[in-house]
């Protein structure tokens, strides 16, 4: 293409050592630092959205039965023969939940108490995060609690070798303001259990067995949720269905994603948010290509008036510049995205910058790259580098020119 030729050799002509042609090697900077930095902004919100969701998981099933009124309901009124030759399902687990107080030496803390029953462990990976004693809460007829590792720090425990906590619930059916204590039903566990996942989680969630919830709440043979655990080639749609139709009408089934819907809805929000303002950076870091255009425009008065006496009509010239702005911006864009792209893989896979602390789940800072952000960026910075320079040449060579 003529135009693209003429371009070309404005912007990669040897002989060309002008403040225009340096303006635009600072135009080709000026856009590839935002380029390259949006790049690197999306996969560090795709980082932290992975860890968070690997958190998750370790408390959040992939499938979770509730009862559509009230809180529980009989663990016996489930079919849990049928729901086990389901296809698709590996392992499922009765919980019970409520909220409790706990106190050590002194030292209280609020908790969502999780009673599990022993298929537990077969639907969650919680053996992994176990930094201390063992992830077990029963070993024969011995009730034991596990427990996260900063709700251990919150009531004082240092050690799980004489570590016994008091769990106070409220008792349900009588009140008595005469007699407080006489409001709660107590029992004191030692605790054989620590594990790591992530702060909110560890405050959050003190695994008992189902029998000691069951006691403690006043909830004989009741259960909360019925967890379930997928296959990795299972359809989660289809298991679903089949799910709603063996426990009945009267429970609802929902995702691990349906169950945290509005913590995913947020960091999604936030990732395109921080997308748009870096996008606005780079419009404005764009205008740089605007000035070295117009400039370049007014350089070439002489050439325009050439390529004019010999046929050259407004279209041709005006295509010449817009070839030249698109050319700036596109060699720009590709630098921002090679080095964009470098330091996100980079860190992804050699984890360049470390976070300095111990407590962290990891060493350095998560990042992940994913090939539909990178089109999402290029698709964003063609539109705006398309209508900037159609602007720029548009108001520079107007219809009242002499061509």
């Amino acid at each position: 293409m003529l135009s693209l030729f003429f371009a070309r050799r404005y912007f990669f002509s040897p002989a060309s050592r002008s403040v225009i042609h340096s303006i635009s090697g600072l135009s080709v900077v000026a856009v590839a630092v935002p380029v390259a930095a949006m790049i690197v902004l999306l996969s560090v919100f795709n980082g932290f959205e992975t860890l968070a969701k690997a958190n998750c998981s370790a408390f959040d099933a992939d499938l979770t039965l509730t009862p559509r009124q009230g809180r529980t309901f009989d663990a016996e009124g489930i079919d849990t023969a049928r729901l086990a030759r389901v296809s698709g399902i590996e392992a499922f687990a009765f919980v019970l939940e409520q909220s409790a107080l706990l106190e050590h030496e002194g030292r209280q803390a609020t908790a969502t108490v999780r009673g599990v029953d022993d298929r537990y462990g077969e639907v969650f990976p919680l053996r992994e995060a176990v930094v201390s004693g063992y992830p077990d809460v029963r070993v024969g007829d011995l009730e034991r609690l596990v427990l996260g590792q900063s709700m251990a720090y919150m009531l004082g425990i240092r050690s799980l070798a004489d570590a016994d906590v008091a769990l106070y619930a409220v008792r349900r059916g009588s009140f008595s303001s005469l007699l407080p204590m006489a409001n709660y039903t107590r029992r004191s566990l030692p605790v054989g259990g620590v594990f790591a996942i992530d702060l909110d989680t560890e405050r959050t969630y003190v695994l008992v067995s189902l029998r000691a919830a069951q006691a403690l709440f006043a909830h004989p043979g009741r259960v909360s949720a019925l967890c379930v655990r997928l296959a990795s080639d299972a359809d989660p749609a289809a298991v679903r269905q089949e799910v709603e139709t063996v426990a009945g009408p009267d429970f609802e089934v929902r995702t691990r994603y349906e169950m945290r819907a509005s913590f995913y809805r947020i960091m999604t929000y936030e990732k395109w948010g921080i997308f748009f303002i870096a996008l606005l950076v780079l419009v404005v870091a764009s205008f740089s290509v605007v000035g070295a255009l117009a400039m370049l425009i007014v350089d070439k008065r002489d050439d325009i008036a050439t390529l004019a006496a010999l046929g050259a009509d407004r279209s041709l010239v005006r295509a010449v510049f817009r070839a030249e702005g698109l050319l700036i911006c596109g060699v720009g864009a590709l630098a921002g995205v090679v080095l964009g792209v470098g330091a996100t893989l980079g860190q992804q896979y050699f984890g360049w910058i470390e976070i300095p602390a111990e407590t962290f789940l990891v060493d350095s800072y998560p990042v992940e790259f994913r090939i539909a952000d990178l089109g999402v960026v290029v698709a964003a910075f063609a539109l705006v580098a398309c209508v900037l320079s159609d602007i720029t040449v548009r108001g520079m060579i107007r219809k009242t020119d002499r061509l």
